[in-house]
This record gives structure tokens, sequence and C-alpha cells, in this order.
């Protein structure tokens, strides 16, 4: 039997690191759909997760193109579709035929989906702040610098 060396523990204790680092990202995960559902369910009972993420993604982005929304959130073009008549239904988002191009949809939030969007996601971000309260700015910072890190694109 061999003896464990130096270099065995380490990639024991990076394995084990690793994961539980993927075990922490799949809980933050399951809360952060958890928190969606409950965003979309407080902008209409009948609004699916989808739908309030599109919401979001015309809030910080303004009016765009539909196959902008397709490519941005990684979705079927068909269900965006059916996702976005559901906002329209609900008078959240308005479609226009782009001027420039006749053959192009543009989505953009209606008053009505601003306001209520702002409202669902205000409730949203004061759970995350009520969590990060306690935490010190060093450690915020620290949490920020290393989802930075993680997210960076080589």
């Amino acid at each position: 039997m061999a003896t464990p060396t130096a270099g065995d523990s380490e990639n024991i204790t990076f394995e084990s690191s690793v994961l539980e680092v993927e075990h922490q990202f799949s809980m933050m995960l399951a809360a952060a759909r958890r928190s969606v559902k409950h965003a979309a369910a407080a902008v209409h009972p009948a609004l699916q997760p989808l739908g309030f993420t599109v919401l979001m993604t015309l809030y910080r982005g303004g009016e765009c193109q539909q196959g902008s929304v397709v490519e941005t959130l990684h979705v079927d073009k068909a269900l965006l579709s059916r996702t976005v008549s559901q906002l329209e239904a609900l008078g959240l988002v308005v479609r226009r035929t782009d001027p420039a191009d006749g053959r192009v949809q543009l989505l953009n939030l209606t008053a009505e989906g601003r306001a209520r969007f702002e409202g669902a996601n205000t409730a949203k971000r004061s759970k995350l702040r009520a969590r990060l309260r306690s935490w010190t700015p060093a450690e915020l910072r620290n949490l920020s610098d290393l989802l930075h890190k993680l997210n960076e694109r080589d």
C-alpha cells in the first residue's frame, strides 16, 4: 500500500473544497430560482419565472429586439414568443414592429410593467440586503471580488 504524499493530500483538499463550492452553488441557485418564482407571482399570480426574467431584461436594458432577448436569456424563440404574449395580455409589455426593419419585433415595458417589476424586485432585493446587513464592508468586497474572479471569461 502506497503512503500518501503531500501532493495527494493537497489534491484531496482541493477536490473536497471544490465539492463544497459546488454544493453551495447548488443551494444558492435553488434559492435564486425560488426567489424569482416568488417575485414573478408578486407581479402577477399567473406569471412564470421566465416572464419575470424578461421583465428584468427589459427593465435593465430598455426597449430591445425580441431576438436580442432570445440571445440574452438563451431561450427558445417559440417559448419567448409565448411568454411575451402572456406579458402583453397582462398589460406588462408592449410589442411593436421595428420601423427600421419590419421583420423585427421590439419589446418594451409598459408603465404598469415597470411599476409591478419595481415593486417585486424591491422586495426581492430587500431580502438579500437583510441577509448581508451583518457583513462587514470588507467581507462584502471580498465576496464581490471572488464572484467577479469566478465570472471572468477567458
